[in-house]
């Protein structure tokens, strides 16, 4: 026999001489392409098409797992950034703030809402179609010229979203993390609108406080040891008292709300394939619930007409 006719070669490269089997696919296969198996050696190929059969691990909720919190590092470099761009630029605080319903006079001060309204004066806020400062609010914080409450501010509330987003990020994934979040910021904006409509609401207390919310319901989803958890929410609901004496209830309460309905939604969705459309729908059903109350409430503002 021809020894010239024995002679294998490595299905990926064809001019290294081999004797190595790939054990899925039983191709020859070089030292270079050997990937250690728990039996023998496979090809790179096999290994591709292995972790895309291997199913994912999911949390609670459905999303990806992710150890590391990236979303709440994010969202906290974001909020500094911002926070930055104010002191640079204090303007950015009125410009974003979240106004329902407000007047800026010809000397460009800003004015409490009156309707009707002097003549030489503007209207500002939602009612002049700001709708972006629903949530361009939750991103700002009181500046430093507030005194001490004003860095204490941005302070108390990074830190809160360290300690909280790092236990529920990982406990939804990063998708659900950030519409939680997102909705949250929505939630509390939407409720100072329609209680407070006149206030210029800055911080991301509203989405906290949402994040907050979706910790105790996860907790009692997963039958954790809720003694630490009803601490937690008893000093998240003084706060909630609180706030009503420092700074914007309306908002926490409105966070507080739409973050919690978010997390039974998320937590309490068939665990099938309808899980995906529940959830979504949730979300959406909120964001229309939400968007009505704020067309209805501008609407009223602005004497019925159809706010822009």
């Amino acid at each position: 026999m021809d020894s010239e006719s024995t002679v294998t070669t490595c299905y990926r490269h064809p001019k290294v001489e081999c004797h190595v089997r790939c054990t899925r696919c039983e191709r020859f296969i070089c030292p270079d392409c050997m990937r250690e198996a728990a039996v023998g050696h496979q090809c790179p190929d096999c290994v591709k098409e292995g972790a895309r059969s291997v199913r994912q691990a999911r949390t609670l909720v459905g999303g990806r797992v992710s150890r590391v919190p990236v979303v709440t590092y994010v969202l906290i470099v974001v909020n500094v950034l911002v926070y930055l761009a104010e002191v640079a630029k204090p303007e950015i605080v009125d410009r974003f703030a979240m106004v329902g319903a407000g007047l800026l006079g010809p000397d460009g001060e800003h004015y409490l809402w009156v309707d009707p309204y002097p003549g030489g004066f503007g209207p500002e806020g939602l009612v002049d179609g700001e709708w972006y400062r629903l949530l361009t609010g939750a991103f700002l914080h009181l500046p430093p010229t507030e005194g001490t409450f004003g860095i204490a501010h941005i302070v108390m509330n990074m830190l809160a979203l360290w300690n909280l987003g790092r236990l529920v990020e990982p406990m939804l994934g990063r998708v659900h993390y950030l519409a939680l979040y997102l909705l949250s910021a929505l939630g509390g904006s939407v409720l100072v609108l329609v209680i407070a409509p006149e206030d210029a609401v800055v911080g991301a207390s509203g989405a906290i406080f949402g994040v907050g919310a979706a910790y105790y319901v996860l907790a009692r989803r997963v039958g954790a040891d809720m003694s630490q958890v009803n601490r937690f929410m008893a000093g998240l609901l003084l706060w909630l008292v609180i706030s009503a004496l420092v700074t914007s209830w309306e908002g926490h309460l409105g966070g507080l709300l739409a973050g919690g309905a978010v997390a039974l939604a998320f937590a309490y969705a068939p665990r099938d394939g309808r899980r995906t459309l529940v959830q979504v729908g949730a979300c959406v059903l909120l964001v229309v619930v939400l968007g009505v109350a704020a067309v209805v409430k501008v609407s009223e503002l602005t004497g019925g007409g159809i706010p822009r």
